[in-house]
């Protein structure tokens, strides 16, 4: 019969894969225990890693979560009274950036940061996409000995480079069957959605449904073909997280590398480190191909660590068991807190309350002008744009001011809405607002509203910022009386400040009323742009209006760049032409197809008379 008290590492799992992996990784498997307490409902494998004695249990079928994972720990140092740390090691739901190139396979270790331990909670009342989040807490850090070792092996890491991979195909081979789901799939198989594009069908396969190639945010392969292993925060909720847009917010807001179900129920009482192996991308093109292999990574990782700890400094850790009344008790709370949370976002009040506010604010649609321009784009139309390295700098550098001029007809419309694409899949749709001057459409032509139509986006996508609007409706009567212009700015800049960070786009501002481009826009954008509290990107597109460009150019020169449209999509227009000219639908192509000379003709004449148009 086992001795259960030679277990000093609990290790805990969530779902079938993760214990498979976890067990591939034991030298060693022990004989099941015999004797465990009355009340701990359950299951373990022990074996070995190195010199630790490891007891590895996994949440019972179908149940997963903060409540879940609090039970199972709780019910474990009952039965195994010297387990001294936690290892909460699986699968997770990756949040890539363009700073954080999070990609399927790699690893996420939560490990403290920018003023958290590694782990904080959120819970949000939906997990459709466009839900809210409540942030509720941060939870404690690792013990110390722990990020000592995370330390040192991410030294030997960084010099040295790891052997995940190989360790993973010892430990499969080693396996007296085979388990092909815990192989690697694919490259092709890792496939990064734009944020803005759901999945297509419920219950129906990324590969059969969502086939559109422009949807697919392009990568550089990487040069080291191993999985990448991530130090940083880690994201734990009561749901799964499939939500690409709370996936982008919370990756900027907090840094979060991770999304997961189930750690935010242990940090606190459970000396635990939580590694994740990335096996989707938190969106809703969820799928199960890379559950096993990421199992597999995070376990490999897991093993790597414990060879970096000696065994005496666990067992002069406290014992858990100690924390069991502490543990017990939390188990409620953390379900009452998760109920009252959700229930907040539920409220009738607050959501009725958030609604007279919007009505009250009546701020135009635009959204409709956006998706017009991105349904008439030429695939593959805007790259001179995208990589060209004044919008580079523009994207990046502090207060940043971008002029976008051209003639009439050049599309300026259509790259201002590449421009939005291209922001929110770098940094996430909660960080970009925009506005569409109109001249067909005279709600849309006042500086005013399009005040009212920026700040009611903020208002519906940062909750630290609500106050402001609210104060001001307060202030109106409860919505009785109409804000003046000036309060209205007043808002959008402490909206603004609170935030920190916003990239804005105007489009057409020639469209805007003529008496208020130049006098009220222009020098609200140049405060916006001179503002130490704030870090605000700003890019107007506009036909090459005089006062505009007096307006404009008026400024420090460091202050503003320029661009014109005309040049810039010449490459598309050229493009464009060809399509229309040799495509399998053109009635020339139909024609002409003997005559190459005769097409070519055609598309020279084309080209004259579009003159960047």
């Amino acid at each position: 019969m086992a001795d259960l008290t030679i277990y000093t590492v609990g290790w805990i799992c969530t779902i079938e894969a993760e214990l498979n992996a976890a067990v591939l990784f034991l030298d060693d498997e022990h004989d099941p225990p015999e004797d465990l307490h009355v009340n701990d409902n359950n299951s373990y494998v022990l074996g070995r890693i190195g010199k630790h004695n490891i007891v590895i249990a996994a949440l019972p079928f179908g149940e997963y979560g903060l409540t879940s994972a609090a039970t199972v720990a709780r019910d474990m140092v009952r039965s195994f009274p010297n387990v001294r740390i936690g290892l909460m090691v699986g699968i997770g739901g990756g949040a890539p950036t363009s700073l954080n190139d999070v990609r399927l396979g790699d690893v996420v270790v939560g490990s403290p940061g920018s003023g958290t331990g590694g782990i904080f909670q959120y819970d949000y009342g939906k997990t459709i996409q466009d839900s809210n989040f409540v942030v509720t807490r941060h939870l404690n850090q690792p013990p110390q000995f722990l990020l000592t070792a995370l330390s040192s092996i991410k030294g030997q890491y960084t010099r040295r480079g790891h052997k995940l991979e190989s360790a993973i195909d010892e430990a499969l081979a080693n396996n007296p069957i085979e388990l092909p789901g815990y192989h690697k799939p694919p490259y092709n198989s890792d496939r990064l959605f734009v944020s803005a594009y759901k999945h297509a069908r419920d219950g129906q396969d990324c590969l059969v449904s969502c086939t559109d190639s422009s949807q697919l945010v392009f990568r550089e392969e990487r040069k080291q073909s191993g999985p990448k292993v991530h130090f940083g925060t880690i994201a734990s909720a009561n749901q799964l997280m499939k939500d690409a847009i709370i996936r982008d917010r919370l990756s900027a807001e907090k840094n979060v590398l991770c999304f997961e179900m189930e750690a935010a129920g242990l940090m606190n009482h459970f000396p635990c480190l939580v590694i994740r192996g990335i096996c989707d991308y938190s969106d809703t093109h969820k799928n199960k191909e890379w559950q096993g292999y990421a199992a597999m990574v995070a376990a490999a990782f897991a093993k790597d660590l414990l060879h970096n700890i000696a065994p005496n400094r666990v067992e002069a850790e406290k014992k858990l068991k100690d924390a069991i009344e502490t543990v017990s008790g939390k188990v409620d709370a953390i379900s009452a807190t998760v109920n009252h949370t959700h229930g907040y976002l539920q409220n009738d009040e607050a959501r009725e309350r958030f609604k007279a506010i919007l009505k009250w604010m009546a701020a135009p649609d635009v959204s409709s002008n956006l998706n017009k321009a991105l349904d008439t784009r030429q695939e593959g139309s805007g790259r001179n744009l995208i990589t060209n390295q004044i919008y580079k700098t523009w994207k990046s550098q502090v207060n940043s001011f971008l002029w976008l001029n051209g003639i009439p007809g050049s599309g300026k419309t259509i790259l201002s809405s590449i421009v939005i694409e291209d922001l929110r899949t770098s940094f996430g749709h909660h960080a970009v607002i925009y506005y569409y001057f109109d001249f067909a459409d005279g709600g849309k032509q006042a500086f005013e509203n399009a005040l009212r139509s920026l700040i009611c986006q903020l208002y519906g996508k940062f909750q630290i910022v609500q106050k402001f609007l609210n104060d001001l409706y307060d202030t109106c009567t409860n919505g009785q009386e109409q804000p003046s212009t000036n309060s209205l700015q007043a808002v959008f800049a402490e909206m603004a400040r609170s935030i920190g960070e916003l990239w804005i786009v105007l489009d057409a501002l020639d469209e805007c009323s003529t008496d208020e481009r130049s006098a009220r826009v222009l020098p609200w954008i140049k405060e916006l742009s001179n503002s130490k509290q704030s870090n605000t990107h700003i890019l107007v597109t506009s036909r090459p209006e005089l006062d505009i460009e007096k307006g404009i150019t008026a400024w420090e020169r460091n202050k503003y760049a320029t661009l014109v449209a005309n040049k810039l999509i010449a490459e598309d227009i050229c493009a464009y032409i060809k399509a229309k000219v040799r495509g399998p639908e053109s009635k020339l192509m139909e024609r002409w197809k003997q005559r190459d000379d005769i097409l070519n003709k055609i598309e020279t004449a084309l080209l004259g008379k579009a003159n960047g148009m």
